[in-house]
C-alpha cells in the first residue's frame, strides 16, 4: 500500500501559530483529506489565518513503527488547580522529586510550537533550539474507521493526542509526557507514561485560556538524547486499536469510599444528630422529649429568656452580620463591650474575641511562638490547642497528662528556651482538673509563659464561676486565660485574656483574628448578657456543681465508678460496639447521651460523657443514673 504524510500549519501575524494537524493516509485518500485540513486550518476558533501550508511526503511500508494505543485512564477535575495536583500526584508516584519545579517549567512552553525536553533529574533543557522545541511529528491512528470519523468531524482533540502520546512515551527514554492544548475552547490535558498509560485529565485550564504546551521528562546520556529527538521528530508512527469511549474513569472518591466502610465497621462512623428544639434541659430529638445529659450548655443559658431578650434588642439595632473582620468593618460597640466585660469578669487588663475556640488556640500559639521556640503540652490537651501548637512550627514537647514532675525534667532537657507551657484547664473528656499551681510555679521558675484553656472551666469551677484561678486562689497568675463563649455562656466564639501588651499583639499577629469575618454583634450581646447574669446570679454556678456531686454519688450508689469536679463526668465502657449499644439503649429510654469514641479517646476506651445543666433536677439525675447502670448491665451488652 502507497501511503502519504500530510502535514499542515496555520498561523497569522496577530495570533501566530493557529492550527496544525498531520495524517499517513492511503494514496487514494490523499486528495480528500488535503480539503478537510484545509477546512480545518480556515475554521479554527483561534482566527483566521493569512497563511496555511500543507507538506506532503510519501512514506514507505517499511519506514513505519506500529504501536499498540496506551491504556486510558480518565480523571474528572473540577478546576484547574485540582488537575494540577492530579498531575503533581502522579509525577511523585513516577519517583521524580522536583516536581515543583517541573510544573512551573512546564508553563514556559505555553509560548513554544514544540515541546520542552526536560532532564528528569537536572531539569536542564536539552532541545537544541530553545524557541522552537521539539516536534513530535510523523505519526496517525491505524484504524480506518476512527481515521475517517477523526478527519470528517474536525479536530479530535482525545484520539489525536493519544496518538501522540503513545509515539512519545514508547521511547525507552521518556519517563512522562505532560500537555495541555493551546485551544481556547478546549480545557483537557493529560500526563502520559509507559508506567501509567495515558491519563487524561478534565480539567487543566480554565475555559478561554489561550495557554498550552507540552514537556517531555527525558532520563539518559548524550547519545540516547540524540537518538530520541531523531525518533521523536522523523520515525513514521501508526498507533492501533483507539476506539471511541475506550478510556476508563478514575472513581477519585474510591479511598474515601472505603475508608468510611471501615470506620462504619469498627463502629466508629459518625452521624449528625438533629435537634428539634434549643438546647436546655430537655429537648425534642426523633419527635421525642429527651433528657439531656451531654450538651455544653452547662449553665443552660442557650434558652434563658433575659439572654434572649438583650440578643433581640441588637438584632433590632444592629442586624444579623458584621459585614468585615475586625481590623476593617466588623467591631461594633457591641465587640467592644463584651471584650471589657471579659476583662473585668476574668480579672485582667484586656480580652480579644475570636470567632470560635479552636480559632483562638489556632491564633494564639502560632502568633506567640515560632520556629526555635518550644511549646510544652499536655498529652491530653484539646485537638485546637493540638494543632495550633503545630501551625506555630516550634518544637512542641508532650508531657504526661498532669504530671508536673516529667513537666519539670522535659523543661530540663531544653535549657534556656523561649517558649510556653500550655493545658486544658477542665479536660473535656476526662474532665479533671490542670494542676495550676504546679503548672504555674514551673512557668514562673523558668521563664516560660503559661497559657491555660478554660473553654470547660468558665462558668463551671469556682465558687463564682470565674473558672481555674477562683478554683485554686490564685486569681492574676496565669499569663494567658483562653476560652469559649459557646459552653457555659451559651453563644458562640472564642477569647483571650491577659495584659494589654498581649492583646495588642494578638491583634497584630494572630492570623485566625485578623483574616476571619467577625462575629454578629447579635453574639456578641448574648455573650455579654450571659457573663452578667453569671456575676449578678452566681448560685446558678452553685447549683450546677451540686448536681454534679448528686449525680457522681448515684452512679456510685448504682455500682459505677465515678468521679468529677467539673460538669464532665465520664462513665467508661471500653469497647466501641458496645458503648454505641448502652448509648442506643439509653436514647430509646428517653435519656440523649452519645457515645464517645476513637479518635476523640483512645481506641478500646470508649465512653459516655455525661455532660450536666444547672437546671436538672436531681429526681432526673438519679433516674438517668439507674438506667446507664441497667443499661451497661444488660447482659446481651456485659458479654460483648
Amino acid at each position: 500500500m502507497n501511503r502519504y504524510s500530510i502535514k499542515m500549519r496555520a498561523s497569522n501575524k496577530e495570533e501566530g501559530h493557529i492550527s496544525g494537524a498531520e495524517k499517513i493516509i492511503p494514496e487514494e485518500e490523499l486528495e480528500q483529506y488535503c480539503s478537510r485540513l484545509l477546512a480545518r486550518a480556515l475554521r479554527h476558533s483561534k482566527g483566521k489565518p493569512d497563511f496555511i501550508n500543507l507538506k506532503i511526503e510519501a512514506v514507505k511500508e517499511e519506514e513505519i513503527l506500529h504501536l499498540p494505543a496506551l491504556n486510558v485512564t480518565t480523571v474528572e477535575t473540577s478546576n484547574a488547580g485540582e488537575g494540577m495536583e492530579v498531575v503533581s500526584g502522579y509525577l511523585h508516584r513516577l519517583g521524580l522529586e522536583r516536581v515543583e519545579e517541573i510544573l512551573a517549567l512546564w508553563k514556559q512552553s505555553y509560548a513554544m510550537r514544540g515541546a520542552i525536553l526536560l532532564d528528569a533529574d537536572t531539569l536542564e533543557r536539552l532541545e537544541p533550539d530553545r524557541e522552537r522545541g521539539i516536534r513530535a511529528t510523523y505519526m496517525d491512528m491505524e484504524t480506518e474507521d476512527a481515521a475517517r470519523k477523526s478527519a470528517c468531524g474536525g479536530k479530535n482533540h482525545f484520539n489525536e493526542a493519544l496518538v501522540l502520546a503513545t509515539k512519545v512515551v514508547s521511547h525507552p527514554n521518556i519517563i512522562a509526557e505532560l500537555c495541555i492544548s493551546d485551544d481556547p475552547d478546549y480545557v483537557t490535558g493529560y500526563i502520559a507514561s509507559g508506567e501509567l498509560g495515558y491519563v487524561r485529565i478534565t480539567r487543566l485550564k480554565e475555559l478561554g485560556s489561550p495557554d498550552g504546551g507540552r514537556v517531555f521528562l527525558f532520563r539518559g546520556n548524550e547519545r540516547e538524547r540524540e537518538e530520541c529527538i531523531q525518533y521523536l521528530q522523523q520515525q513514521k508512527v501508526l498507533v492501533h486499536n483507539i476506539k471511541e469511549g475506550q478510556e476508563k474513569s478514575v472513581n477519585k472518591w474510591k479511598r474515601i469510599e472505603e475508608e468510611l466502610q471501615s470506620l462504619r465497621e469498627q463502629h466508629l462512623y459518625r452521624e449528625i444528630r438533629v435537634i428539634e428544639s434549643s438546647q436546655r434541659a430537655h429537648v425534642r430529638y426523633r419527635n421525642r422529649n429527651m433528657l439531656m445529659l451531654a450538651s455544653n450548655s452547662y449553665l443552660d443559658f442557650c434558652d434563658e429568656e433575659r439572654i434572649k431578650e438583650s440578643a433581640s434588642q441588637v438584632l433590632a439595632e444592629y442586624g444579623t452580620g458584621s459585614g468585615g473582620s475586625r481590623l476593617t468593618t466588623g467591631t461594633t460597640v457591641c465587640h467592644i463591650e463584651l471584650e471589657e466585660t471579659l476583662a473585668r469578669f476574668k480579672g485582667r487588663e484586656s480580652a480579644v474575641v475570636f470567632n470560635t475556640g479552636f480559632a483562638a488556640n489556632g491564633g494564639i500559639l502560632p502568633a506567640l511562638c515560632r520556629a526555635g521556640d518550644i511549646i510544652y503540652s499536655d498529652e491530653l490537651n484539646h485537638a485546637s490547642i493540638i494543632d495550633g501548637c503545630r501551625q506555630s512550627r516550634a518544637e512542641t514537647v508532650i508531657y504526661r497528662h498532669n504530671d508536673m514532675a516529667d513537666l519539670e525534667r522535659k523543661i530540663r532537657e531544653h535549657p534556656g528556651r523561649q517558649g510556653l507551657i500550655v493545658s486544658d484547664g477542665v479536660f473535656s473528656m476526662d474532665g479533671d482538673i490542670v494542676n495550676l499551681p504546679g503548672l504555674v510555679e514551673l512557668a514562673d521558675t523558668y521563664g516560660l509563659l503559661s497559657m491555660i484553656d478554660e473553654a470547660h472551666a468558665t462558668g463551671v469551677i469556682g465558687a463564682t464561676g470565674r473558672g481555674c484561678e477562683e478554683h485554686f486562689h490564685m486569681e492574676g497568675r496565669t499569663d494567658i486565660l483562653m476560652g469559649t463563649l459557646s459552653k457555659a455562656i451559651g453563644a458562640e466564639g472564642g477569647y483571650v485574656c491577659g495584659s494589654r501588651t498581649l492583646t495588642e499583639y494578638l491583634k497584630n499577629r494572630a492570623r485566625s483574628y485578623i483574616f476571619s469575618t467577625s462575629l454578629s454583634p447579635v453574639t456578641m450581646a448574648a455573650a455579654k448578657r450571659a457573663l452578667e447574669l453569671i456575676e449578678e446570679e452566681p448560685g446558678r454556678v452553685r447549683r450546677l456543681q451540686e448536681n454534679v456531686r448528686w449525680f457522681c454519688s448515684a452512679l456510685q450508689e448504682n455500682g459505677i465508678d465515678a468521679h468529677s469536679e467539673s460538669a464532665i463526668i465520664p462513665i467508661r465502657i471500653g469497647g466501641e460496639e458496645k458503648a454505641m449499644q448502652v448509648s442506643e439503649v439509653l436514647m430509646e429510654q428517653g435519656f440523649f447521651i452519645p457515645a464517645i469514641r476513637y479518635p476523640t479517646v483512645k481506641k478500646g476506651e470508649a465512653m459516655l460523657r455525661a455532660a450536666l445543666m444547672a437546671t436538672h433536677t436531681k429526681e432526673e439525675l438519679s433516674e438517668a443514673a439507674a438506667a446507664i447502670a441497667a443499661a451497661i448491665g444488660q447482659g446481651s451488652i456485659g458479654e460483648l
